[in-house]
């Protein structure tokens, strides 16, 4: 059996429907092998990054894994923000790379290049991979193939990358005569003991909190959580990463936490005494500088499974728990405990009543037009949606605004945050459920980036509707320089040099229906149903509130509040 035929029978056998790439000279024989498989579609991008990342969508929606497939060299190295994206936030996909053939690569060899298109990709990416390696006999590749998939879908999920060389692409192998990969696995066991223990400090706490992070979602952990949420009747806030990992519309929910979260989250979760921390790893961007006071008085509970984010935590008030979100959960439910403290809940009420993204809005926005685009999207879309946010202004008016029942998804960008992502992200999620509408949030910025996406929705007749927020800039950083620069538009205007082209032409020029709407704020969107691009045009600045600042503690987010009020939360 060819060995490229044999890669994509195995990943049919692990049920891998769709492999994204784009056709280059080192894996003609791949893709060769994927056209004549039945079962196995290849689906042609027009650029390798956007295959990186429709691969992460497709994993993300699949609840298994995604592939992605480049030629060596600038193909390569193409794919590298998409394998980074995978590994900051933790998504299985295994990227395979094509190679020059081996006895033309240099190895060892004191010089630049051997080969035509020749890159040492596996040394480039074994930072931002937890396994990356070429295959250079081709009696290893069943052994690598499989310690691939166990190794990016067991413990912190993440990308693993193989780089193939042409010649082993081509040669033939007889399966029953090459090794297999021994996946032993166990993973961290978790004494009832120690559940007991927990449960004993948080029934003797006054002001319990849960903090639900993006671990429950790659750990395909929703269901349970809800369900656990449900039973305890326990308050509690999500991270960006975390949103969509429960229900929003339930009354325990507060908000999201974070540098631009939701105010009275942040300030519910600085007041707690007991926090529950359900895979999150509690960086800056969620909970501030460590040497705050007021973290010092909150004990942390942190579940996780990478037990490198246990220990390198910034956090020092901190009870460590090395364990599997999902077994963690079972046996927490096994002893039927269920929260009952009016005190903090009327606390709760009365704080996220106050400070909530309404009020805030209502109170220190003076563009309203971004925060009135977002919830009115929220009112077309259908009931199980999966929203793809992309990176900016655009993910934390998304993020704020946005209330998830139980059964939508939210895709976005944490750790690295490529813009451009949503509309990449996009089509593999659409891959991935055909039948679910997918609704692509983004802003003029991340459009540009990712254009060369577009042609795919009308070639595949993807169910994604695409929300183009215009504002004619890059907010995210005109908010930073209108605050530290003295209003130095450098690169991010059309006076500083930033442009912004005709996006109906780009619509048009791949056969997609586009409408456009001025003055959001009176007006209705245009029928999601009879549009493929709708572009929101949005005038004048615009700015995410509330926003916390350098050096300041959760609870005092900008626009500031006044001192009698700061007092009162504290």
């Amino acid at each position: 059996m060819k060995v490229s035929d044999y890669i994509v029978s195995f990943f049919e056998s692990h049920h891998i429907k769709y492999i994204f790439g784009y056709q280059g000279g080192m894996i003609t024989h791949l893709v060769d092998s994927i056209s004549k498989n039945n079962n196995v579609k290849y689906v042609q991008c027009y650029h390798e990054q956007t295959a990186a990342i429709a691969a992460e969508g497709y994993a993300r929606v699949s609840g298994i894994f995604g592939v992605a497939i480049s030629t060596s060299g600038p193909g390569a190295t193409n794919m590298i923000t998409g394998i980074a994206n995978a590994f900051f936030d933790s998504i299985p996909v295994i990227y395979i790379t094509g190679q020059v053939n081996s006895y033309e690569y240099k190895y060892h060899k004191m010089i630049r290049q051997q080969g035509f298109q020749e890159t040492d990709i596996v040394s480039v990416v074994k930072p931002i991979t937890k396994y990356a390696t070429m295959i250079d006999s081709h009696n290893q590749i069943k052994y690598e193939l499989e310690k691939a998939i166990h190794i990016a879908t067991t413990d912190r999920k993440g990308p693993v990358l193989l780089d193939i060389p042409m010649n082993i692409q081509r040669a033939d192998i007889i399966i029953s005569d090459i090794p297999s990969f021994n996946n032993i696995f166990s993973k961290p066991y978790i004494k009832d003991s120690e559940i007991k223990e927990i449960i004993d400090v948080i029934q003797k706490a006054e002001r319990p909190l849960v903090l639900c992070g993006g671990g429950i979602i790659t750990n395909n952990s929703n269901n349970i959580i809800n369900n656990f949420l449900n039973k305890t009747n326990l308050p509690y806030v999500v991270s960006l990463m975390g949103k969509g990992s429960v229900d929003e519309t339930n009354e325990k929910f507060i908000g999201m936490i974070g540098s631009y979260g939701n105010r009275c989250a942040n300030i519910i979760l600085s007041n707690a005494d007991i926090v529950l921390v359900l895979g999150s790893r509690l960086d800056l961007r969620q909970i501030g500088d460590k040497n705050m006071e007021y973290l010092k008085k909150i004990l942390f509970i942190h579940v996780d499974i990478d037990k490198n984010e246990l220990i390198e935590s910034n956090i020092e008030n901190k009870k460590n728990i090395y364990s599997d979100l999902y077994d963690f959960i079972k046996m927490f439910l096994k002893y039927n405990y269920t929260y009952n403290n009016q005190k903090w809940d009327d606390f709760i009420y009365k704080y996220k009543e106050a400070y909530s993204q309404k009020n805030d809005i209502n109170h220190f926005v003076d563009n309203k037009e971004p925060y009135t685009a977002i919830e009115k999207i929220m009112n077309v879309v259908d009931k199980d949606v999966i929203y793809t946010v992309d990176i900016g202004q655009n993910q934390m008016w998304s993020s704020q605004v946005i209330k998830l029942k139980s059964n939508q998804r939210f895709l976005t960008s944490g750790g690295l945050a490529p813009m451009g992502y949503a509309l990449n992200a996009a089509i593999g999620a659409s891959f991935a459920s055909p039948e679910r509408q997918i609704v692509c949030i983004i802003g003029d910025g991340g459009f540009h980036i990712a254009i060369q996406a577009l042609m795919l929705i009308s070639q595949y007749k993807l169910n994604i509707k695409i929300f183009i927020l215009n504002n004619h800039a890059l907010g995210m950083i005109t908010q930073f320089q209108t605050m530290y620069f003295q209003s130095n538009m450098a690169g991010t205007t059309k006076e500083g040099g930033y442009y912004v082209p005709n996006f109906e032409y780009f619509a048009k020029a791949c056969n997609l229906k586009y409408s456009c709407i001025f003055n959001i704020l009176e007006k209705q969107l245009p029928n999601i149903n009879d549009n493929d691009v709708i572009e929101i045009k949005l005038n004048g600045l615009t700015s995410i509130v509330p926003k916390l600042e350098y050096n300041q503690p959760l609870y005092n987010m900008y626009p500031y509040l006044n001192n009698n009020e700061i007092t009162d939360i504290k």
